[in-house]
């Protein structure tokens, strides 16, 4: 191979007699590629190939101390389950996850819904699950149960949730993957549902990351490339009740997973880089069954003056840091609401609370929140939708009860 003075390779010596690769200087410093993405994969597939007789793994997937990070640890069954009855608790040491202290670290995991396993494929699983102390009470970050409680209190209304999950890929050192080694890119304009080398960046990963969810059973509605370079979405839904907060934690894991084979890293920051930049939401879409049907506009209505009343009390729930990360995206700017204003309108991407053009015109069917951060818990938000709009109940609105 005849090198340039402008195409300099280095050779990178991976200690393990399984590879000798080589990387480009540029691709280096411009994603920090994980050097567990540089091992031979060829090999690997050679034992992923190898049959496993009756035996089933089991990954067991949970939410951390922080509230963000996803942890997982895999067990062997003796068949493979064919409900949640047939897998059995587990436990963890919650001291390296934030999550208990050493003298009582023992927590425990509660599988609460199952899915195929696209890494390991079939009959292999994966299983969330709900963590609970060693008093079997909920954990700190657990607000799955809280959740739980709200959406059987509120199921006549047949409350549908989509979420838009917006996130962004970045090298191993934090760099975003794909920008020059010196400045940045071309501004904001091409990129949004881009196609081409210079406009799509990272397409790979999200069309694994598609194929994953759809073979786990995920209900995952579509994905596309968004306004800032190296930011993608996809979008979970429609689910009733807890069932798109379940799936989108899941298809989040899959999502660090898919990366972590590339070498990549994926990040719900709501604000990856400072400046003229786009930041991540999670835009949640609401629908009720009154909403979804003829005159429906009028149920719409009155739940965003519901939450334009307890705008505050969302802010602070809408991000694992009480408010403090929407501060740096919801500036007014970049598509974004003012964070201290609550706005609603129709087809208007700049207000908190967003009626879709079609609804506007049909007079039915859903709003979108724009308000929550990409790394929001969806339990949380979700419950805090479902509380405000179905169980804050004003005195003369008695037909959201239902009645």
């Amino acid at each position: 191979m005849q090198l340039n003075n402008t195409n300099r390779f280095s050779p990178v010596l991976i200690e393990s007699s399984l590879l000798i690769t080589e990387v480009t200087s540029n691709q280096v410093n411009m994603t920090s590629p994980s050097i567990s993405s540089c091992l031979n994969k060829a090999v690997r597939n050679h034992y992923m190939s190898l049959p496993q007789g009756d035996k089933c793994q089991v990954t067991y997937i949970w939410i951390d101390g922080s509230g963000e990070g996803l942890r997982n640890k895999t067990r062997t069954l003796a068949a493979e389950p064919k409900s949640l009855q047939d897998i059995p608790e587990w436990s963890f040491d919650g001291s390296s996850t934030s999550q208990s202290e050493d003298s009582n670290s023992d927590m425990y995991l509660i599988p609460v819904c199952m899915f195929r396993d696209p890494v390991t494929l079939d009959p292999n699983k994966l299983v969330l699950c709900e963590v609970l102390k060693y008093n079997r009470q909920p954990a700190e970050t657990n607000h799955r149960i809280s959740c739980k409680k709200v959406m059987d209190q509120v199921k006549e209304h047949q409350i549908w949730f989509g979420i838009e999950q917006e996130y962004t890929l970045n090298g191993k050192n934090g760099r975003p993957f794909g920008w020059p080694e010196d400045g940045f890119p071309a501004p904001q304009g091409p990129y949004y549902c881009g196609v081409g080398a210079d406009k799509a960046i990272g397409r790979d990963i999200v069309e694994c990351h598609y194929k994953a969810c759809l073979y786990a059973g995920i209900k995952i509605f579509g994905t596309n490339a968004e306004v800032l370079p190296f930011q993608w979405e996809f979008q979970i839904g429609p689910c009733e009740g807890i069932d798109v907060s379940d799936q989108l934690w899941v298809a989040r894991f899959l999502l660090h997973r898919v990366c972590e084979d590339f070498g990549i890293v994926a990040t719900l920051d709501p604000k990856p880089v400072v400046g003229n930049w786009n930041g991540s939401g999670c835009h949640t879409n609401v629908s009720t069954k009154k909403m979804r049907q003829e005159g429906g506009l009028q149920y719409i209505e009155r739940a965003i003056e519901k939450l334009r009343k307890r705008h505050a009390e969302h802010i602070k729930v809408y991000d694992p840091h009480g408010g403090q990360d929407n501060r740096r995206r919801l500036t007014g700017h970049h598509e974004t609401s003012n964070v201290k204003e609550f706005s609603s309108g129709i087809a208007n991407r700049k207000a908190s609370v967003r009626i879709p053009l079609q609804v506007g015109q049909d007079k039915k069917g859903y709003f979108e929140d724009r308000r929550p951060a990409a790394n929001c818990d969806p339990y949380v938000v979700t419950q805090a939708i479902a509380s405000t709009c179905l169980l804050d109940v004003d005195d003369d609105d008695n037909e959201m009860k239902g009645k």
